[in-house]
């Protein structure tokens, strides 16, 4: 019998709502890279960062460019979406119902972790402004990885610190890359939708549950793991 043994977050969305200026950090990160030499026909200004770089990567790697300049420009485009994090990372606040959901979960004894494209500069400031680092028993942000989800590598390194299965662990975000990183790995999906027409999206990106608050989890939990106990 599978039981649920832990919980997955991700953080942008989710555990607290960033007022991120992606319009401005997105022109921003393109110019940026304009400005190095990659064509303007490689990148679209509505596409997010992460597919900017993989574009502008390919690009330098089929253009003979060298491994230090690779990463040196990786480096550089990332610092400039830091600052923008961190900025935004001071005027957030948690989502409604955030702490009492972890305190809930950490008192069932479940593992809880973090999978988060930001960078851990933010993450961390983040959990220690809200005074929640000690539910986490790992985060992963996006520099501790090569591939960001919806690549499986970046979720399967929490679930590997945390030494659960995916089979035990519910994904929790807002986005349809976190409903795609579970689904790869056969986690359990669960969407948080931050408004109704993300409901689709999450759906249509493999999400096993729709939720319409974070404080629905515990609840949610005790369900799935009542309904295996019935099997």
């Amino acid at each position: 019998m599978i039981t649920i043994k832990s919980v997955i977050f991700d953080l942008d969305g989710t555990i607290a709502s960033f007022n991120l200026d992606y319009k401005s950090l997105r022109g921003e990160v393109r110019s940026y890279l304009l400005r190095v030499g990659v064509p303007a026909s490689v990148l679209s200004v509505n596409e997010n960062i992460f597919d900017m770089l993989k574009k502008t990567m390919i690009y330098m790697k089929n253009t003979g460019k060298s491994e230090a300049d690779i990463d040196e420009t990786r480096d550089e485009a990332l610092t400039i979406a830091e600052k923008y994090e961190l900025e935004a990372a001071a005027n957030t606040d948690l989502t409604s119902g955030a702490y009492e959901t972890l305190k809930a979960l950490k008192q069932m004894d479940l593992k809880i972790g973090l999978f988060t494209l930001n960078s851990d500069k933010a993450a961390n400031y983040i959990l220690q402004r809200f005074k929640i680092g000690d539910f986490f028993g790992v985060t992963v942000p996006r520099n501790k990885v090569n591939f960001v989800k919806p690549n499986p590598e970046h979720l399967e390194m929490a679930l590997k610190i945390l030494g659960v299965a995916p089979e035990e662990t519910l994904v929790v975000g807002d986005s349809g890359v976190d409903m795609e990183s579970a689904k790869e790995l056969k986690a359990v999906a669960v969407g948080l939708p931050s408004d109704k027409s993300k409901t689709d999206q999450l759906m249509k990106n493999g999400a096993n549950y729709i939720i319409t608050s974070i404080t629905d989890l515990p609840v949610l939990v005790e369900k799935i793991n009542r309904e295996q106990a019935a099997q």
